[in-house]
């Protein structure tokens, strides 16, 4: 797919039906994952407020990772993204692995999410159990993806827009609260104070920033989705633009303004921090009634955002995968509205068997399922660094004008960049705790990449082995015409 401009019409069989406010949306909306409010409680009792500076390292390699996948993708926007251009720069081999792995990677999430959600919504109505609100949500996306990808921006524009707003009126309230012109507040607790005041801004030693630094590094996937969505907005090179651009605010206010103001409302070792959640720790700190409630609704629209964006980037890979050859012709077809229709069924089947196995297998299949995927983010980050290497050539050589996203300080920070992803995947291998510890998945997921990597390998070598006869056959019917031509 090349880069087209803002009304040429279908490309690739998809439509360009996502409008520049769904595109703005889905991209600010791709930072903020659901494991920002699940998850954040463990990294603050982890490393107390010494987290902000683990945000801060994840989120400066995510600015970093973006600003390489903005460059190549403002050049070239396509719906396979970095496996497209991982596909050229590095081989075959590299954009079906990393395609594939990425593929693998969000139908696991599509169980881990729709489960999360679930349990949300059996709390509320317990007359449907787990397993069918799960079955009820997923069908219900499934749905929406399937009518037009118009369909899928529009309620991702509304989904996204709601946790925009939560984390933007959570910032204003806690900020008020801490200066202490809240009206009608408990803001007894609420200070900067908290930072340092509790056996200091790194109360277990600097080394939990890097511990800190595991617990939180996977929160940040999906930063890469704009990039993909743009291949069917109006405008393709200016929505990567756009989005890459303001990537750096959007990190540090929704991650590390909103975990500034938790650690600042509630003391890092509160334990409410890990019973409750450390969004509803901080607005229970305040009095706010019905907290819990507030936050609930707000984790599962950020849930069901997940889910939509999930499955819609699985089925947009699946069918780059395809386009190349590299999976299912059909993945590749397209209905009348532009959709994908094979590639979004075989995504959603992979993640309905996986949530089967989350509720029969949770602690055999389905965890091996979740360990094995939990390095992708990382893998796909570092192919990103290496393709952006070998682009950025490709493109100077054959298109420099398209070059309206650079690199910074190219080659030396994405070097840089990469070395801090391979150092962040061995820091893992030091982690031995639990079932789900870093060495587990690091080690899992590196099988799981083998086993794609070795597939692709010796499809790869099957392919060149049918070719070859055929370009040698050419190669000889042009000899035996240059012959007869001298003749």
């Amino acid at each position: 797919m090349t880069a087209n401009g803002p009304h040429d019409g279908p490309r690739d069989g998809l439509h360009a039906g996502l409008k520049n406010r769904h595109l703005s949306m889905i991209a600010i909306g791709g930072v903020i994952g659901a494991g920002l409010f699940v998850g954040s409680s463990t990294g603050i009792a982890t490393a107390g407020p010494g987290i902000l500076l683990s945000y801060a390292l994840v989120g400066t390699l995510v600015v970093l990772v973006m600003r390489m996948l903005g460059e190549m993708s403002a050049a070239n926007p396509t719906s396979g993204s970095f496996s497209a251009h991982a596909d050229r720069a590095l081989g075959r081999w590299a954009g079906f692995s990393i395609g594939w792995l990425y593929w693998f990677f969000w139908v696991v999430v599509l169980a881990v999410e729709a489960t999360a959600g679930a349990t949300i919504l059996e709390g509320w109505i317990p007359a449907v159990p787990q397993w069918g609100w799960a079955l009820i949500v997923m069908t219900v996306l499934t749905a929406t993806n399937l009518v037009s990808v118009g369909s899928y921006g529009e309620f991702e524009f509304w989904f996204a827009g709601i946790k925009v707003v939560a984390i933007g009126a959570f910032i204003v309230v806690g900020l008020l609260a801490v200066l202490g012109v809240l009206p009608g507040a408990d803001t007894d607790r609420a200070s900067f104070s908290n930072l340092t005041g509790h056996g200091g801004f790194l109360p277990h030693g600097p080394g939990t920033i890097l511990t800190g630094v595991l617990l939180v590094v996977f929160s940040f996937m999906g930063s890469e989705i704009a990039t993909l969505a743009a291949g069917e907005s109006e405008d393709p090179q200016r929505a990567v633009t756009k989005s890459t651009n303001s990537i750096i605010w959007r990190i540090g206010v929704f991650y590390l303004g909103s975990i500034l103001i938790v650690v600042s409302l509630v003391p890092w070792n509160d334990p409410s921090i890990k019973e409750k959640g450390s969004y509803v720790a901080a607005l229970d700190s305040l009095g706010i009634a019905h907290a819990g409630q507030i936050m609930n609704v707000i984790v599962l629209t950020s849930v069901l955002s997940c889910l939509n964006s999930g499955l819609y980037t699985a089925s947009r890979m699946a069918f780059s995968l395809g386009q190349r050859g590299d999976a299912p012709k059909a993945f590749a077809r397209t209905t009348s509205r532009g959709v994908p229709l094979a590639a979004i069924v075989a995504s959603v089947v992979f993640g309905f068997v996986a949530v089967f196995f989350n509720y029969r297998f949770p602690d055999s299949v389905f965890l091996f399922l979740v360990n094995s995927s939990g390095a992708v983010a990382l893998f796909v980050w570092l192919v990103i660094c290496f393709s952006q290497l070998r682009m950025r050539k490709i493109i100077q050589a054959e298109a420099p004008e398209k070059l309206v996203v650079k690199m910074w300080l190219y080659p030396y920070l994405t070097w840089a960049t990469a070395g801090l992803i391979v150092f962040v995947l061995g820091y893992m291998l030091t982690d031995t705790e639990g079932e789900s510890s870093g060495r587990t998945t690091v080690l899992l997921s590196l099988l799981v990449a083998a086993a794609v990597v070795l597939v692709a390998v010796v499809k790869q070598k099957v392919t060149d082995g049918r070719t070859a006869p055929v370009a040698a056959e050419s190669a000889r019917s042009a000899e035996s015409a240059d012959e007869v031509s001298v003749g």
